[in-house]
Formats: C-alpha cells, sequence, structure tokens
C-alpha cells in the first residue's frame, strides 16, 4: 500500500473522528436500494435537522470508532454502510431515516448509539418514534397554559363581579 494512499485513509479517519467528537447519536443503515431522487431529498432532510450523513468504507468507521462510546456499532458494519451523526439533537437521525425508511419502503436500520447507549435496529426504530426535545417542551407548555388561563379568567370573573356589586 502506498505511502499517498495511507495519508489518505488516516486523513479519513480523523474526519470520522471529529465529526464523532461531541455527538450525540450516530446511526448505521443499509443504504442500498433507494434512487437519486430519493437519496437526495434524504440528504436535504437530514441536514434541515442539523445531521451529517455520510458513507464511509466499514473499515475506516471501524478504525475511527476504536475506543469510543461507539465502538459498540462495529459489530453491524458488514455490507453497504451511512453514518448518520448528530451533534445537538439525539433522536434527529432516528427520526429523519425512519421517515426515509417508511417513506421510500427501502433501506434499513443497522444499530446506534444515542447519548452513550447502543440501540440494535429494533432499539433505533423506538428512538425515532419518541418526540423530539422541542416537541416534549411544547406539548409541556401546552399542558401548563389551559389550566394558568382558566385561573386568570377566574379571576377576572371574581374580580368583575365585585365591581358590580
Amino acid at each position: 500500500m502506498s505511502v499517498e494512499n495511507l495519508k489518505i485513509k488516516a486523513a479519513v479517519i480523523d474526519e470520522i473522528k471529529g465529526k464523532l467528537e461531541g455527538a450525540q447519536s450516530a446511526v448505521i443503515i443499509d443504504y442500498m436500494g433507494t434512487t437519486v431522487e430519493e437519496s437526495t431529498a434524504m440528504r436535504k432532510a437530514l441536514r434541515e435537522a442539523g445531521v451529517d450523513y455520510s458513507v464511509y468504507k466499514n473499515t475506516l468507521i471501524a478504525k475511527a470508532i476504536e475506543g469510543t462510546e461507539f465502538e459498540g456499532l462495529k459489530s453491524v458494519l458488514a455490507g453497504p454502510s451511512a453514518l448518520a451523526i448528530s451533534k445537538t439533537d439525539a433522536v434527529a437521525p432516528a427520526k429523519v431515516l425512519a421517515k426515509a425508511i417508511k417513506d421510500y419502503n427501502k433501506m434499513a436500520f443497522k444499530a446506534g448509539v444515542v447519548e452513550g447507549v447502543l440501540y440494535d435496529a429494533e432499539g433505533i426504530k423506538t428512538v425515532a418514534s419518541i418526540p423530539s426535545r422541542d416537541e416534549l417542551i411544547a406539548k409541556f407548555m401546552g399542558s401548563i397554559q389551559s389550566p394558568v388561563g382558566k385561573f386568570v379568567r377566574t379571576l377576572a370573573a371574581i374580580a368583575e363581579a365585585k365591581a358590580e356589586a
């Protein structure tokens, strides 16, 4: 193997390590079967969700994840593999990929690590069904807003009744 080839491989391994540094989650899928249009639409959705999506050689991914919290993913690195990484939203890769898998009826989850926990394909499907942080906050705010609104209306009615009397 040439020195130039080794330098290129080392650079790719460093690139993967850099992407994984500080990541909240990483999901590996079998991406075979998608058309160019489907792949482009999926990549766009992933970008919009702040997810980095790349296809690398399995051996380079395996070297990059050695000694990290993502090392458990080595066991699924066979055949075509794509890596989706998020540093901001732990469930974003699983959610966007689950939608693409459902929409195109192609591809499949292999495994993933979400906030340091290794999940198999079924586990990642479950993670994908969890509402995002923003959705949970919105639901929480909606649930506390209703009782507060009722309380304010009750106080206003009492004040109005006293003013009339």
